[in-house]
């Protein structure tokens, strides 16, 4: 007859392995911090568990002897318990530098090129062995693929997501213009004139737009400028700027890890400056392995404000 295993629990295995032990009821109670009749009771469940007497009297008449069927189970009972131990360390336990572990980063294309470049040296360094993936995020769908662990961190502008969502400001940013090195225009103050007159390249995330919030701001100015390409990607942007003479204007901390093929200007209007937070679901908030993550991603944050 096969036994459930609901009838094992642990405080039975420890009791068995603090008999086998210490082969005496007395000091294998005082081992686990029990009395003596409460470890009596637990043999007693073992027993009917195993089917087996598990430890008769010692012939000394001191103590106990394990019979053959215990001393079989010893070595297996010892494996299972280090197991176990592992077992709950891990939940406590987080060390970068053996883990293989992948974390998942829900981020749009800004965001994501801001913080990459910073963000995976730190990680390759200290933990070789981790893998990281920037996924787009699905919006509608971003706090319930935190809340089943689809997606360990969400970054973005003010989310109006679950109150069991946790959010933390990663940073506030503000724009810059940028040009190829050697424009035409020169490296003299942008214009606001010469703004309007040049060449611009938008990024819509959306896809396929020609105008956005420097628009938008230069609208209230009544001023109205000339967007020529308009591509999806962040990263298409510095190519496309080194072979053109167009200007675009983008948040400071990715233009600046262009500036050996790109000059960078202030906007000649005022730009409203943006957040972006870190979200995260509170199932993961005393996570070691999460609470890693984050302080790298606010570490690789603070790097690129004193690039």
């Amino acid at each position: 007859m096969t036994r459930p295993i609901g009838d094992l629990d642990i405080n039975l295995l420890l009791a068995l392995d603090a008999l086998l032990q210490e082969q005496n009821v007395t000091h294998a109670a005082s081992r686990l911090n029990i009395t003596q009749s409460a470890l009596s009771g637990r043999l007693t469940r073992l027993r009917r568990i195993l089917n087996d007497p598990l430890f008769v009297p010692s012939s000394s008449g001191r103590g106990m002897t394990p019979t053959a069927h215990t001393l079989a189970l010893k070595p297996e009972l010892q494996r299972l318990l280090q197991q176990l131990t592992r077992f709950v360390q891990s939940a406590h336990i987080f060390d970068p530098a053996t883990s293989e572990r992948t974390f998942r980063i829900a981020a749009m294309d800004n965001p994501a090129a801001i913080l990459a470049p910073a963000l995976l040296p730190l990680v390759q360094a200290r933990a070789p062995g981790v893998r990281v993936a920037f996924t787009l995020p699905d919006k509608g769908r971003v706090s319930e693929h935190l809340e089943r662990g689809e997606v360990d961190i969400f970054i973005g502008a003010d989310h109006a997501g679950t109150p069991n969502l946790i959010g933390r400001q990663l940073f506030n940013e503000e724009f810059l213009t940028a040009q190829r090195t050697g424009h035409p225009r020169g490296t003299g103050p942008l214009s606001l004139d010469a703004f309007c007159q040049l060449d611009h390249l938008l990024i819509s995330t959306s896809g396929g737009m020609f105008n956005g919030m420097i628009d938008e701001a230069l609208a209230d100015l009544g001023r109205q400028r000339r967007v020529t390409v308009s591509v999806q990607s962040y990263a298409l942007a510095p190519l496309i700027l080194g072979a053109t003479d167009c200007i675009c204007t983008l948040p400071r901390r990715f233009l600046e890890r262009f500036t050996s093929s790109l000059d960078l200007f202030t906007p000649p209007m005022a730009v409203d400056t943006f957040s972006m937070k870190l979200y995260w679901h509170s199932t993961v908030n005393a996570d070691p392995a999460h609470r890693w993550l984050r302080s790298i991603i606010f570490e690789a944050v603070q790097s690129t404000h004193n690039h």
